[in-house]
């Protein structure tokens, strides 16, 4: 019998070890946490697959299997991926597991970059299913790409975020429309450099030809350098130059090859980053035909992505955004380039060892800083440097409390972390929808 291994549960590794098993395969999950959904692994073990938790034993991974399916955020110097190389077994992921087995005439945008990504992701979306297309929403959005492939019929749409720890372990997977949104210093720990980050990001064009299309910022020259000998046809989004092929920026009118469709001022989401995402949504569902009065309906009402500046509450004229996936220094950036008002900024997470000397050019409007988490202390020191007041605290709630305290009537407090959240919390959903229950909780206190 056919052996898989999938290593690390979460919600791709369930996915992945029920349709391995529907595709006939023997079985073992594996990972080192114990704290699991034990509805899931009751499921899972119902269905034969043998789960094992708490620690990576020796011998339960050999020669035998076909296949290790890795969740994207292990490392690559794990001690089953070394095994794996060693014995000569593929490592891939659900997302490249799932690929294997989509039906001819799937068309697929898959859409990559540092920031943007789940914005610009859910727009193509939007814009494709008010155009009455097929389409689907899967990827590092949320969604599993397994749970999808017995849905999917030829014709259809596969809308794709793509992380950057998933483009590791691809290796057959390939786009027919390939969106990069920007590229900045991100999840240096996890790659060991820049250079290789940047490189790993460059897999989303994999096996282009002229047939295929790469859609790529105009504006951001690592992207252009980056992509310079890749096999795509070329289309653009810019926000300074104009009348470039594909969207651009003229008279405050977003422009698709220098037709307008539609006035900045008409957007919902706002912000120079935004605009970004809609235009390169735009070129994006442009090659499927998708009519302009389309576009404008869904950029006029789309309010955003949950967890990506997304506003929660006034309390006593105190605005609260839950900016919690931002998890870098430049997802940050934007998130502080967007308020003209004072701000009390939330920092603080799992520590990379990564600087924050790159925001000190956008604190203008902060007027105090709450630091929390295993960052605590490297924040407590840049806010110091920066002349800015900040406090310490352990946990989010804690954080949550003191922003309040110290934001006064018409100032904005902002968790937009700066960091990972795996200090404290599974994931940054979590911690955005924690810190949302801990806003609601200060208007009942």
């Amino acid at each position: 019998m056919k052996k898989a291994f999938v290593l690390g549960m979460a919600r791709s590794g369930y996915e992945a070890a029920k349709f391995l098993i529907s595709k006939g395969y023997h079985v073992i999950v594996n990972d080192l946490k114990t704290q699991q959904n034990q509805q899931q692994v009751n499921e899972l073990e119902s269905l034969g697959v043998k789960v094992i938790l708490g620690s990576h034993p020796d011998d339960i991974f050999d020669s035998s299997f076909e296949m290790l399916v890795k969740n994207p955020g292990i490392p690559n110097n794990h001690i089953y991926v070394e095994k794996a190389h060693q014995l000569g077994i593929p490592v891939i992921n659900e997302v490249e597991l799932a690929y294997r087995y989509f039906p001819e005439g799937v068309k697929i945008i898959g859409i990559t970059g540092t920031n943007g990504k789940t914005t610009t992701t859910t727009i193509i979306y939007k814009f494709l299913k008010e155009a009455s297309k097929n389409a689907y929403l899967m990827g590092n959005i949320g969604y599993p790409v397994c749970t999808f492939v017995s849905q999917l019929k030829a014709g259809d749409i596969a809308v794709m975020e793509i992380s950057d720890h998933q483009l590791c372990n691809m290796h057959e997977f390939k786009t027919d429309i390939s969106v990069l949104t920007n590229l900045s210093e991100a999840h240096i720990d996890f790659h060991g450099s820049y250079e290789k980050y940047k490189s790993t990001k460059k897999k989303i064009f994999n096996y282009h030809t002229k047939s295929d299309i790469a859609i790529l910022n105009m504006d951001d020259p690592e992207v252009l350098e980056l992509t310079r000998d890749i096999g795509s046809t070329k289309k653009y989004f810019s926000f300074n130059t104009p009348n470039v092929n594909g969207c651009s920026v003229i008279d405050g009118y977003i422009c698709y090859n220098n037709e307008k469709i539609i006035a900045l001022d008409d957007i919902k989401i706002k912000g120079r980053h935004n605009y970004e995402n809609a235009m390169a949504a735009i070129a994006a569902v442009k090659e499927f035909g998708v009519d302009n009065s389309i576009i404008v309906q869904v950029l006029k009402t789309f309010g955003g992505v949950e967890h990506r500046l997304e506003y929660v509450d006034t309390i006593n004229n105190i605005e609260f955004y839950n900016d919690s996936k931002s998890t870098n220094i430049t997802s940050t950036q934007i998130a502080l380039s967007s308020f003209d008002k004072p701000v009390v900024l939330m920092l603080g997470g799992l520590d990379r060892g990564h600087s924050f000397a790159e925001l000190k050019d956008y604190l203008k409007n902060v007027k105090a800083i709450v630091a929390y988490g295993e960052t605590k202390d490297r924040i407590n020191d840049f806010a110091k440097e920066c002349g800015i007041p900040c406090k310490t605290v352990e946990t989010l709630e804690e954080a949550t409390k003191e922003a309040y305290v110290l934001a006064l009537p018409g100032y904005v407090v902002l968790l937009s972390p700066a960091c990972a959240s795996w200090d404290q919390f599974e994931n940054f959903e979590i911690r955005g929808d924690l810190f949302k229950e801990f806003v609601k909780a200060l208007r009942q206190d």
